[in-house]
């Protein structure tokens, strides 16, 4: 059960290592792009590629879809990217249910843990499989890969690598079930007493504007999180400009030093360099996109705005 290429690629590992994969589930087909072209989800693509059973259910409580998951006779269930699914569904398997979750549980539950991680200056990361439960990201683990993350890493080269990694640990996990070789762990036995749980909600467009308040690496951070996508945005306002533009930024450096800037103050030789004042140094706009333009470097773009230094 899964929706994005961080799905497939735990679904390929199966398929290629001789799994029975009785059945996929993914979401229904959507119509998207100009031109409304119905688009297949990623796992999906995969799927059908590869002759393999497809269900793809509006309402995961629907009758039809629920006998449909019956007949698949499945011995195992595995959620990779998907949606919540209710107890008649998860509870279904005689193995249960597993879930691949791209953090190290319990920190980081919800829907984005890899952007998270990364806004809040982690050095580490990782992948969890669990066993499904009521309560969303609580079940009990089954194994953990842990990863570095350094400070070039963005959400996009982590996602990437925990992909691969995650694939691995589902194989990994699956085998030990099928054997029976499993020691279940309750999250509060790595929660500790009195640790902080830091939690990763879904990320919503005014989650993304960037806070020039914040220290210069906590913006960095910030920036790295969201970076390729959604992608951190702010308002730039310069002299020359007729109206006030809304830039997604992808990459940024920090220069730490200390100014008379106002918090927010935007400097810029109008060629080369837009740097933005924190409180203690500059961000340095490095790789941006304006609204209805490709991805740039900051250079190009204060070209063709010819703009004179400010």
């Amino acid at each position: 059960m899964g929706t994005p290429d961080f799905a497939v690629e735990s679904l390929e590992i199966l398929v290629e290592g001789g799994y029975n994969v009785v059945g996929v589930i993914t979401v229904p087909d959507k119509p998207a792009g100009r031109g409304h072209k119905i688009q297949y989800s990623a796992v999906k693509k995969y799927a059908v590629e590869h002759q393999l059973p497809v269900l793809q259910p509006e309402k995961l409580k629907d009758e039809n879809f629920l006998n449909d998951l019956r007949g698949l006779e499945a011995d195992l269930q595995v959620v990779v990217a998907f949606r919540m699914l209710p107890e008649v569904v998860w509870n279904m398997p005689r193995l249960g249910t597993i879930n691949l979750h791209a953090s190290l549980l319990p920190q980081y539950r919800g829907a984005a843990p890899i952007n998270w991680a990364i806004i809040n200056g982690e050095k580490e990361t990782g992948v969890t499989t669990f066993l499904l439960t009521h309560e969303i990201d609580t079940g009990k683990i089954i194994f953990q890969e842990k990863m570095p993350v350094s400070e070039d890493d963005d959400a996009g080269t982590v996602h990437d690598r925990l992909m691969d990694i995650g694939a691995g640990l589902v194989r990994k996990t699956v085998d030990a079930l099928a054997e029976n070789k499993v020691r279940f762990i309750d999250q509060s036995e790595l929660t500790g007493h009195g640790g902080v749980l830091r939690l990763a909600p879904k990320i919503f467009r005014e989650t993304c504007e960037m806070d020039f308040t914040l220290t210069a690496t906590e913006v960095c951070n910030f920036v790295r999180g969201l970076s390729p996508y959604p992608a951190a945005w702010t308002t730039v306002t310069l002299p020359g400009m007729e109206d006030a533009v809304v830039l997604k930024v992808f990459g940024v450096e920090k220069e730490v030093v200390e100014h008379q800037y106002p918090v927010g103050k935007m400097v810029t030789d109008g060629k080369r360099y837009l740097k933005i004042a924190v409180r203690d140094g500059f961000i340095h706009l490095k790789s941006v996109q304006a609204p209805a333009k490709k991805r740039m470097d900051i250079g190009d773009l204060l070209r063709g705005f010819q703009l004179k230094s400010y």
